[in-house]
């Protein structure tokens, strides 16, 4: 008696989301199956050589696969080295690119080790999708490619190691392709709401799963995809993983894609993205944060766009903020009873010490020491605190999960006020 293995069952099914993107590719990309595709009773469903259409989408419609729906397709003209090159070269000849401090002390060597990148037909088939359909989604991907590969070259790697950090950037969000693409990171993880980060928290298993069962990239490669938003201090997701428990490229992968979500908006600069990996002492490792740093200072300073006294009427706003949320959350700790909503405040109580911890290091709650050559670094903390504060909002909820009403409603008013930041 045969049974389907365990490796085979996460893809047993056509993920609807990754199915919509690629058939939306398809539209201008040549997607074909490469086998024929049957379901688990044996009865063909598509023929070989058949290009992708709506037809499939139906007749995939909740049947369970003899072999994944990935490995059964193929994009004959879709991402190749050539291509990754090519969107890696514009990357790097863009005169104002906030990394262009850390990508252009290497850019031939990045260059020269993209053209040999291996692409599984899988993972082929996935980006091909995301160009074509979810664009941003892919010039992420070529941005942490970029980056991660960078840092693993200004640390004196050798081209194997160069070429598997890139590898790690390109491929590490993968899994978003399985979820709704309303609730991607691509945009801005930072401005997530609640609903949005739920969906989200799943992806950095997803696209560990994709590779480790779909593809023949070497583990490294699907553990640190597994990692790219877990933290030193336990801080971080899916698995709240701490210190040793991180692998080597794991820890490289959360430093880039940290840096790059910092880096949000058109006017971001690489402080921008410093400020975000010192925030809160131990959530990165100080190699890698170290090197983005050296990078920023080689920046010139930004003209100061705010006078002292505005500067320090900003920087008490921000401390009485963090204080409220201190006071907050202990005054409800002191009240909860249920232990569902003990373990949500203790959290949200955890992580906003590391927070007022990372305030005081940085020496900003004293804004008399500052003048108005501190603007960018104060807009930039700014910045951070708020997104940090509406992070510990849906890390609570998240945790807390179904609530009695009184509790949630309670709950959700303390977090509606970290929110609003």
């Amino acid at each position: 008696m045969t049974t389907t293995t365990p490796a085979r069952n996460a893809f047993a099914t056509a993920n609807p989301h990754a199915l919509a993107t690629i058939l939306q590719a398809s539209e201008t990309q040549r997607i074909i199956a490469a086998t024929d595709i049957f379901d688990i009773a044996g009865t063909k469903l598509w023929a070989r050589d058949q290009p992708v259409s709506a037809a499939l989408q139906r007749k995939l419609l909740d049947r369970q696969l003899r072999q994944p729906l990935e490995s059964c397709l193929v994009a004959e003209d879709g991402v190749t080295p050539v291509t990754l090159v090519q969107a890696l070269q514009d990357l790097l000849q863009r005169g104002d690119a906030a990394l262009a401090p850390l990508l252009r002390p290497h850019a031939t060597r990045l260059v020269r080790e993209a053209a040999h990148l291996a692409l599984h037909p899988v993972a082929q088939l996935l980006l091909t999708a995301a160009q074509s359909a979810r664009p941003a989604c892919f010039d992420h991907a070529v941005a942490a490619m970029a980056l991660n590969g960078a840092l693993m070259a200004g640390h004196g790697g050798d081209t194997p190691e160069i070429r598997l950090a890139m590898l790690c950037g390109l491929l590490h969000d993968l899994g978003e392709m399985y979820i709704d693409p309303r609730y991607g990171e691509a945009d801005a993880e930072r401005e997530l709401d609640f609903v949005s980060y739920q969906q989200l928290v799943v992806h950095p298993h997803i696209g560990s799963l994709l590779l480790s069962q779909l593809t023949d990239y070497p583990a490294v490669v699907a553990r640190a995809v597994a990692e790219h938003h877990e933290r030193l201090d336990g801080s971080g997701y899916p698995h709240a993983l701490q210190g040793d428990k991180l692998s080597p490229l794991g820890r490289l992968l959360a430093v880039t894609e940290a840096a790059l979500n910092a880096l949000h908006g058109p006017g971001d600069t690489l402080l921008h993205a410093s400020v975000a990996l010192r925030a809160v002492p131990g959530e990165f490792d100080l190699h890698w944060v170290g090197r983005v740093s050296q990078a920023t200072a080689t920046q010139a300073p930004a003209q100061a766009v705010m006078e002292a006294a505005d500067i320090q009427a900003r920087l008490v706003a921000l401390g009485e903020v963090l204080c409220a949320a201190e006071s907050n959350v202990a005054a409800l700790a002191a009240l909860a009873r249920s232990p569902a909503l003990q373990q949500a405040l203790a959290l949200s109580q955890f992580l906003i010490a590391r927070l007022r911890a990372g305030w005081n290091e940085s020496g900003m709650w004293n804004p008399r020491a500052l003048s108005g050559a501190d603007a960018a670094e104060v807009e930039a903390v700014e910045d951070e605190l708020y997104a940090r504060l509406r992070g510990v909002q849906r890390a609570t909820l998240r945790l807390a999960g179904e609530l009695p009403a009184a509790e949630a409603a309670t709950l959700g008013a303390f977090c509606d006020s970290l929110a609003m930041g």
